[in-house]
């Protein structure tokens, strides 16, 4: 992006951005807090929850993204803003958990602020012609259970909005030179040497500017004695993905992950040490599980990291595979989470046959999460932005690629139930169910759970699935409940959700 605007957005831009904000975390409220009432009776009536902590009604319109949230006052329904909405949340969270949170309101509305701002700068912003980088690029809701998805730290606009994906940026690196007795680095980093050229005695290190921005006067010592120095600026642009500190460079066809130092959902988003350290362990173990599985199937992988001994976290940037030696020939990548959003070009909105077009999703996605669990021990983190799908030039399906060796647990490191817990969630509670709402959604008459009930018990040797096919309940991640509590954010806690799995018939 070459500037940043920032006039205030219209009413049009402000109520968008109040219905886009309000949608996730009407989600989390209505999930892990609020009792739904009976009904309604018919499709498309407005469903009624009591709030438990002072008994309140609340009623909302919609499925997966509820709107038009109202409360009852005085014996009538009174519509709420997004002002309003999260003071009625914060003050029923107060009273249902008995702690107070003075932070995560504020998070709320710079939620709110920064979907306002994206749409601003999204309107007079060129879309990538690349549909790869379109569906990366679509997430304006972004994560749908989280209260907060949109929040960028509490800084000014102009801090973060070049680097914003959703406002369609792009721009280059910046190139520091760190001392070669002060390198730090895991792995296969030669991509890194291909971006530029280093002076005598010293090896190249990337930088996000955003990061460098932030991390900028604790390096000063490091740049005042020799130990840093910088080179300019890469000759090309990268493009944010939806993870937003991960950047992919089409020309080399690479991805970089780099460190951020704020906090994006439920984590600083920094490359902490440990997980650095135990990035080569876990990243062998998915590649060999993918090896055996053969293609389509593929595993971009993380091939090392590189950093500065005095800077480690700030300053570490990761190396990950590109697309193209991995793709099938003729096939085009879309991230998933983008296919649950909707963008130009999406094929699961134009498919003419969309009971065809799931069954071979779920061909796809399915099979690779469930081996690399059952013979191998891994547990992938297949949510829905980390988990790509890749199609035919019809829009059908024919591969899917997973990512980000850090999510990935180990069954040894983890318990096993524990491990298996956190597959279902991502898999089934996170990613199918999203896609499987937004394909009924688009393809009303549809009913998507019978086809995927019978793509799982196709792994009926995996001991976990009987019950997983059995059980009334999935585990669900609680976005709200981490944040106000203060846990950590990589401390998952569940509560149970209606599990489709269960309630469904096999024939279709």
């Amino acid at each position: 992006m070459d500037r940043v605007d920032l006039k205030p957005p219209s009413d049009d831009i402000g109520r968008r951005a109040d219905a886009y904000a309000a949608a996730p975390l009407l989600n989390c409220l209505l999930r892990e807090v609020a009792q739904p009432l009976p009904g309604p009776g018919e499709p498309g009536e407005p469903r009624v929850y009591r709030l438990p902590g002072g008994g309140r009604l609340l009623r909302v319109r919609g499925g997966r993204r509820p709107t038009r949230p109202e409360l009852h006052m005085e014996g009538a329904w009174q519509l709420l803003g997004h002002t309003d909405l999260v003071k009625l949340v914060a003050d029923e969270l107060r009273r249902h958990t008995g702690v107070s949170n003075d932070e995560l309101p504020i998070e709320m509305t710079d939620s709110r602020d920064a979907v306002a701002a994206l749409l601003t700068a999204r309107a007079r912003a060129t879309a990538p012609d690349d549909p790869y980088l379109r569906s990366e690029q679509s997430l304006i809701t972004g994560h749908p259970h989280h209260p907060a998805p949109k929040a960028r730290g509490g800084g000014p606009v102009a801090g973060w909005l070049p680097y914003a994906p959703e406002a369609h940026a792009r721009f280059p690196l910046v190139l520091l030179g760190v001392r070669e007795d002060c390198v730090a680095e895991e792995g296969d980093t030669g991509a890194l040497d291909a971006l530029g050229a280093a002076p005598p005695g010293y090896r190249l290190l990337p930088a996000h500017p955003w990061q460098l921005g932030l991390v900028g006067p604790d390096l000063a010592p490091a740049f005042a004695d020799g130990r840093l120095v910088r080179l300019g600026t890469t000759g090309f642009e990268a493009w944010p993905t939806a993870a937003i500190r991960t950047l992919y460079e089409p020309l080399a066809d690479v991805f970089l992950k780099f460190s951020l130092d704020v906090r994006i959902t439920n984590d600083i988003r920094r490359l902490w040490r440990h997980d650095l350290l135990r990035l080569r362990r876990t990243n062998a173990a998915a590649t060999r599980a993918f090896a055996t599985m053969g293609r389509p199937a593929a595993w971009l992988g993380d091939r090392g990291y590189r950093t500065a001994d005095f800077a480690f976290e700030e300053l570490a940037v990761l190396v990950r595979d590109g697309l193209r030696d991995h793709l099938l020939p003729g096939a085009t990548p879309l991230l998933c989470a983008g296919l649950a959003e909707g963008f130009d070009g999406d094929p699961l909105a134009a498919t003419a046959d969309p009971g065809a077009w799931w069954e071979a999703y779920l061909r796809q996605v399915v099979p690779p999460v469930l081996t690399a669990f059952a013979d191998h021990g891994v547990v992938l983190e297949a949510h829905l932005q980390n988990s790509l799908i890749a199609v035919d030039a019809g829009g059908t399906p024919v591969q899917a690629l997973f990512r980000d060796a850090e999510g990935v647990k180990l069954v040894g490191d983890v318990d096993r139930a524990a491990g298996w817990e956190r597959l279902v969630y991502c898999l089934v509670a996170n990613h199918l169910t999203e896609i499987a709402a937004r394909l009924a959604e688009r393809h009303p008459g549809l009913d998507p759970w019978p086809a995927a009930r019978r793509e799982l018990a196709r792994h009926s040797a995996l001991p976990e699935i009987t019950a997983l096919l059995t059980s009334p309940t999935l585990p669900g991640k609680t976005n709200l409940l981490l944040r106000w509590t203060g846990a950590d954010g990589a401390d998952a806690r569940y509560l149970p959700l209606r599990n489709p799995l269960a309630t469904t018939g096999t024939d279709s």
